[in-house]
C-alpha cells in the first residue's frame, strides 16, 4: 500500500521536461552572471476579500541544481541542469474570518530575457492543493515560465487531514476547504499575474493552468468559476465530482462485505488478464491493450471455477468473488438499482480502490473527516445500505463545495479559454467514465462535440495509468499542444504519445480526440502511429 501512495503522489504531479521537481535545501552551482532583476519583495494587489500578511523574497543561483529527495513526491533525489537563477518570491495572505493563513509561492527568471511572458499556475494531489517545496517550478522557469504553486492554507501533508478538516467543535473547516475547493486557486492566478507584471514591469502575455488528480479538478474548477483567469489550461486526470467520486471508491468494502469474500490480489489480477486476453484485439491489433474498455462486454462471472496459481496455492474461482469484481466494474449502485458513479474499467489494476480492508485513502479520510465528521469511523464495515446514505449525505453537503462539475463553460469560452483534457483508460484511482460523463454533459449544456470541441477537446489515452505509466503511450508534450492552440490556433485533432515497446522499439499513436478512437489501417507496422487513422465507433 506504501508503494501504490508514493506512485500516486508522484503520478500527480505534471511529467513534463519542463516539470522536473524541486525542494527546500536544493544545492546549486553558479552557472555566471545575468542581466537580473533584483529579488525583492514587491507589492501585491490581491483579490477582494482577500488580505495580504506578508511579501517575502529568497534568490537563488540557478545552474546545476539538485534536489534532495522528499517522498512520498519525490522519493529520488533528482538534478535538473541549465537552470537561470530565479526568484521565489512567498505571498502570504488570509481571509476575513477564516482564520486562515495561505502561502503563495511565484518563481520567477531573475534575467528578464529568460521569461517569454508565460505564466504557468500549478496544480495539487490528494490533499495536497499544491506543491510548494516547488516540485513544479524551476522546471517551469528553465522553460521560460513564472511559475506559481500554493498550499491552500491546508499545509503539505497530501496524506493526512487532520491537522485542518475538522474545527476544536468537530465541525468541518469550512473556509478551510473552500480554500483547497477553489478560492486558493483564484488567489494563486490573481496574485501570481500581479507578481510577475510588478517583477518586470509588464504584464503576462499568456497565462496556463496545468495539474493531474486533485490538479485535474482544480483546472476544471478555474474554468468553471473563474474563466477569466487562465488563457490554457491543462487538466489531466481530473478528479471531477468529488463529493460523488470521493465516496465511490470505497464501493469494493461494501461489495466485499455484502458477498462476504475477500479476494487477493492475485486473484484480482486474474480477472483483468482475463478481460484483456478477451477485449485485446477489439481494435485489430494484439498490443496486450484494450483500446476502448466501453466496448468490452466480458463478464467476470466467466471466470467461475477457473483455477491460478497464487503465491504457490491453487486458488478456484468462486462465484461470489466473480459477483463482487462485476459489481465493482459496473460502479455503485443504489438500493434500486440506480447508477450512482461509475467504477475503474477492465484493464485497470484493482490493487488501489478494490483491496479488502483497505480502502483508498483519498476516500477513507473524506468519509471519516468530512462527511462523517468523525475519524474514528470504521470505512471497512460499510454495507450497501450505510454507502449508500454516506454517498448521498455527500453529494448533499459538498457538492457546490468541491464538485468541480458545472457543465456550463459558457464563460471559459466566451472569454476564449482553452481547455485541454486528457484520462488514462487503465486509470486505477480516478475511474475515467466519471470525465466522459462530464463531457457529456457539457455537450448537452452547449451544443454537442462539434461545438464544445471549439474550446474544450479531450484525449483519452488506451493503457495509460493514472497520470502516467502503464503500458500504453503517453502524452510526449501536452503542455505544448495547449501553448500552440492558445497562442497559434492550432486546435490538437490528435495528441502525440509514445511508449517503449515489449520487443525494445518505441511504440507511438496519435490519440485521437474523444469520441474518436485510433484505429490500425491494416498496412505497415502496427507500433508506428503513421498506421493509424481516427474513427468513430
Amino acid at each position: 500500500m506504501k508503494r501504490r501512495l508514493i506512485a500516486l503522489m508522484a503520478a500527480a504531479v505534471p511529467a513534463l521536461a519542463v516539470l522536473v521537481p524541486t525542494a527546500a535545501g536544493a544545492v546549486a552551482r553558479d552557472s555566471g552572471p545575468v542581466a537580473a532583476t533584483t529579488c525583492a519583495a514587491v507589492p501585491v494587489s490581491p483579490p477582494s476579500g482577500t488580505k495580504v500578511e506578508s511579501v517575502k523574497a529568497v534568490a537563488n543561483a540557478g545552474g546545476t541544481v539538485t534536489f534532495p529527495a522528499a517522498p512520498p513526491l519525490h522519493p529520488q533525489e533528482e538534478t535538473l541542469t541549465d537552470v537561470p537563477a530565479w526568484c521565489d518570491i512567498t505571498v502570504t495572505v488570509s481571509h476575513p474570518g477564516a482564520r486562515d493563513h495561505v502561502n503563495i509561492r511565484i518563481s520567477l527568471p531573475q534575467d528578464r530575457k529568460k521569461w517569454t511572458g508565460r505564466f504557468q499556475a500549478t496544480g495539487g494531489s490528494a490533499y495536497l492543493a499544491g506543491d510548494l517545496s516547488g516540485a513544479p517550478l524551476a522546471g517551469a522557469v528553465k522553460a521560460g515560465y513564472v511559475a506559481a504553486a500554493t498550499d491552500a492554507g491546508v499545509g503539505t501533508n497530501p496524506l493526512d487531514v487532520s491537522g485542518w478538516a475538522l474545527t476544536p467543535a468537530g465541525k468541518v473547516d469550512t473556509p478551510l476547504l473552500k480554500n483547497f475547493a477553489s478560492r486558493s486557486l483564484h488567489d494563486m492566478a490573481v496574485i501570481g499575474k500581479d507578481v510577475a507584471k510588478r517583477f518586470y514591469d509588464r504584464p503576462v502575455s499568456y497565462s496556463y493552468w496545468n495539474g493531474c488528480s486533485t490538479g485535474g479538478r482544480q483546472g476544471y474548477a478555474e474554468a468553471q468559476d473563474h474563466p477569466t483567469d487562465f488563457d490554457g489550461i491543462l487538466a489531466k486526470a481530473p478528479a471531477v465530482g468529488w463529493d460523488r467520486f470521493a465516496v465511490a471508491t470505497l464501493w469494493s468494502q461494501a461489495v466485499f462485505n455484502e458477498e462476504r469474500v475477500a479476494p487477493t490480489s492475485c486473484e484480482l489480477a486474474a480477472f483483468n488478464t482475463a478481460a484483456v486476453k478477451a477485449c485485446d484485439s477489439l481494435d485489430g491489433v494484439e498490443d496486450g491493450i484494450i483500446d476502448n474498455p466501453r466496448k468490452c462486454h466480458w463478464d467476470a462471472r466467466r471466470l467461475v471455477g477457473t483455477k491460478i496459481v497464487c503465491e504457490g496455492r491453487e486458488i478456484t474461482i468462486s462465484r461470489a468473488t466473480a459477483e463482487a469484481v462485476r459489481k465493482i466494474w459496473a460502479g455503485p449502485v443504489s438500493s434500486s438499482g440506480r447508477r450512482l458513479w461509475y467504477g475503474p474499467n477492465k484493464g485497470a489494476s484493482l490493487d488501489a480502490l478494490a483491496t479488502p480492508g483497505t480502502p483508498f485513502f483519498v476516500a477513507d479520510s473524506w468519509v471519516r473527516y468530512f462527511v462523517k465528521r468523525d475519524p474514528a469511523f470504521d470505512t471497512t464495515k460499510l454495507t450497501y445500505t450505510s454507502f449508500a446514505q454516506i454517498f448521498r449525505a455527500s453529494q448533499l453537503r459538498f457538492n457546490d463545495v468541491i464538485g468541480s462539475d458545472d457543465p456550463d463553460l459558457s464563460a471559459f469560452a466566451k472569454a476564449g479559454g482553452k481547455l485541454l483534457s486528457w484520462h488514462g483508460q487503465n486509470d486505477e484511482l480516478v475511474p475515467t467514465e466519471g470525465t466522459i460523463a462530464y463531457r457529456e454533459r457539457v455537450n448537452q449544456v452547449l451544443g454537442g462535440d462539434r461545438r464544445v470541441d471549439d474550446f474544450y477537446r479531450l484525449f483519452l489515452l488506451p493503457g495509460v495509468n493514472h497520470c502516467a505509466g502503464g503500458t500504453g503511450p503517453y502524452p510526449t508534450d501536452d503542455l505544448g499542444a495547449l501553448v500552440d492552440w492558445v497562442e497559434k490556433g492550432r486546435a490538437p485533432a490528435t495528441l502525440a504519445a509514445s511508449a517503449p515497446g515489449a520487443d525494445g522499439r518505441t511504440v507511438t499513436r496519435d490519440v485521437c480526440r474523444y469520441p474518436m478512437v485510433a484505429r490500425y489501417t491494416g498496412h505497415g507496422d502496427t507500433n508506428s502511429a503513421a498506421n493509424y487513422r481516427c474513427v468513430t465507433v
